[in-house]
Order: C-alpha cells, then structure tokens, then sequence
C-alpha cells in the first residue's frame, strides 16, 4: 500500500482553513498517517481561483503553511510523465482534475479527494 497521498485543491484549501469538518473519518486517517504530497498543477488552480475571487490568499503561502503545519511538499516528477499519464485519461475534460490524477498516477500513490467524479473513476482514492 502507498504511504504516499497526494491531495486534491479542495483538500489542501480546507487543510489550510483548519475546516477538518469537512473530511471523512478516512480522510482525516490518511491526512494523519500518509506522507502528503501535491502535484504542482494545484498551486496553479489555486491561482485561478484567486484570480476569480474565488480564494482569496495566495497560493504560495497557502503552501509554505502547510509545508509547515503538516509537512506536505511539492512532488516532484517530471512533467512529461504527467501529462504523458494524463492523456490517457478520458473521463474528464477538466485540465486540473486530469492533471492531478495523472500526478498520483506518476507517482504511484493515492489521491485524498472528495470529487465524486475522480472517485468513480479513480480507484486509488481516499475519501
């Protein structure tokens, strides 16, 4: 089993806004075992939900802190292998959602998500 687990947009803006409300039991168990790790495409749709209005803090320090506060780094793989992955992935046409799963593909490792589209059609999903 994967002791690594990537995390969603959603699940890193709720981490940083303290709302552990909104995770499952599951979730919350994987947050505090798994080794969290996020594709770098997240910190890119953060900063068009900043753009929107949407979010309101900058993704940079959303992500220092929770560098900080949980230890979740940056994940590193290359990018060719990413969007390799991501284009055999049919189900979306949502460049992030494709991109992020295809980043937990790569990297061999779960995704924490509660995006009922991944989840049907990713397995490797916690939530």
């Amino acid at each position: 089993m994967a002791t690594i687990a990537h995390c969603d947009t959603h699940t890193v803006l709720w981490l940083y806004a303290g709302e552990t409300d909104r995770f499952s039991a599951n979730a919350i168990e994987a947050i505090e075992t798994f080794d969290l790790m996020v594709s770098p495409i997240v910190r890119l749709e953060m900063q068009f939900l900043l753009e929107i209005d949407r979010i309101n803090e900058k993704p940079e320090r959303i992500f220092k802190s929770l560098e900080k506060d949980f230890g979740v780094r940056v994940c590193g793989d290359p990018f060719y292998a990413v969007v390799e992955s991501a284009e055999r992935i049919h189900w979306t046409r949502d460049p992030f959602d494709r991109l992020i799963v295809a980043h937990t593909m790569v990297a061999q490792a779960r995704l924490i998500t509660k995006d009922a589209m991944i989840r049907k059609n990713f397995k490797n999903c916690i939530w």
